[in-house]
């Protein structure tokens, strides 16, 4: 008898014990609703959570964590919306199409962010492109300029220009500037960026010069080659008056490097990847003159916002901003404007905002978003010169 009292009292004990774990007063969650979990899913309490997938490592951490630095003092500024405390929650996608997956699938389904921001280089983009159209996450790409990116996905924006219009900028200035009437192509073949580049690149290049055979030579490499001789010797054997080389901005700067030791001084112009500190410290003296497009420069700025955006960079990091920064800054306003429109941290209602953007002054420009999600705005072209990125000229969308 003793024994079955002495269980009976433990038994008692240990029920007491569970019903002290949980919350005094919690009620049971709500049918539909994951116990743990808020309301709304996107917005716990007083945050709102806004992703953010960048390559941090990797071949591309250059330009991600260049694009990082530019959301996160954005962020610094403005921390707040709706009352509630914005909170960026980061994943390094290292510059891979899996992991770019990988991390848009866990910025919507575990961390239930209201919007993402991202990526740097269009294939990351577009491996995440089917999952906040799924999901009905909106996403804001920073730099990302193919096209495809956007096309057919509601859900997708971005603030840079595209693809076709920066191939017609750099065709131009080969054309135009350095009076080339016969070029060559050497690129990534394994990037969609540098493929979309290559291809409006090479249109508005034959329409120029009225030329279909205009392009005399093309040769591939893959990202991360360290050897472009065979490429080189090939293109150059063609006659081309000038090169274009799409890719990143250590290949770039290699491939420039290795033609000059190998004696060939044909112009080499490249796209907005290039902008970065690596071009500048890998290819040395001998990218002097190198020209690319861009979105921005710092010797020109187009507005208040960019005069500001300038003098709040260096003060925060104590170096001069670049394109990437420019645009991630950018991109999280442009986000942080929807969600005021919208009086709302609803993810579709933030979407239906972005899609109405229209003269939104930014850093890098007056950013107006097409019917496509993509910004309508000026491009620049900057060559390098005394070992340094100088602003050459400003291309508008009308002046193609």
């Amino acid at each position: 008898m003793k024994r079955k009292l002495a269980l009976f009292l433990v038994l008692v004990l240990v029920m007491a014990a569970f019903a002290g774990c949980g919350p005094q007063g919690a009620e049971a969650p709500a049918e539909g609703e994951k116990a743990g979990e808020a309301t709304g899913g996107n917005t716990a309490g007083d945050v709102i959570k806004i992703g953010v997938f960048e390559p941090m490592t990797g071949a591309n951490a250059a330009g991600g964590q260049m694009t990082y630095e530019g959301i996160e003092m954005a962020n610094k500024e403005v921390g707040e919306v709706l009352g509630k405390k914005v909170e960026l929650i980061l994943v390094d996608n290292k510059g891979e199409k899996a992991e770019s997956t990988n991390a848009a699938t866990k910025l919507v389904d575990q961390d239930k962010v209201v919007a993402i921001i991202g990526s740097y280089g269009s294939s990351n983009s577009m491996a995440a492109g089917e999952i906040v159209k799924t999901a009905q996450v909106p996403a804001v790409g920073c730099s990302p300029t193919n096209p495809l990116v956007t096309l057919g996905n509601d859900y997708y924006f971005r603030v840079c220009f595209i693809d076709p219009f920066q191939g017609t900028v750099m065709a131009k200035y080969a054309f135009n500037d350095l009076g080339a009437k016969k070029a060559a192509i050497i690129l990534d073949v394994q990037s969609d960026y540098a493929a979309g580049l290559t291809k409006y690149f090479k249109d508005a290049f034959d329409e120029m010069t009225g030329d279909a055979e205009a392009i005399v030579a093309t040769a591939n490499y893959s990202a991360g080659d360290k050897d472009f001789s065979s490429q080189l010797t090939s293109v150059a054997a063609a006659g081309p008056d000038v090169i274009f080389a799409p890719g990143d901005p250590g290949d770039g700067a290699l491939l420039i490097k290795q033609a000059r030791d190998m004696g060939i001084e044909i112009p080499i112009i490249g796209g907005d990847t290039w902008e970065a500190p690596e071009f500048l410290q890998t290819g040395g003296v001998a990218v002097e003159g190198a020209a690319f497009s861009s979105h921005f420069t710092i010797e020109k700025p187009v507005n208040d916002m960019s005069e500001k955006f300038l003098a709040d960079y260096k003060a925060t990091y104590g170096k001069e901003a670049n394109a990437f920064a420019a645009l991630g800054y950018d991109a999280y306003m442009v986000i942080i404007d929807a969600i005021k429109r919208a009086d709302s941290a609803d993810s579709n209602a933030i979407r239906d905002a972005l899609a109405e953007t229209k003269d939104f002054v930014g850093a890098t420009g007056t950013i107006t978003l097409d019917e496509n999600g993509d910004a309508t705005k000026d491009a620049v072209i900057n060559k390098v010169i005394d070992g340094e990125f100088k602003y050459f000229t400003t291309v508008t969308p009308e002046a193609k």
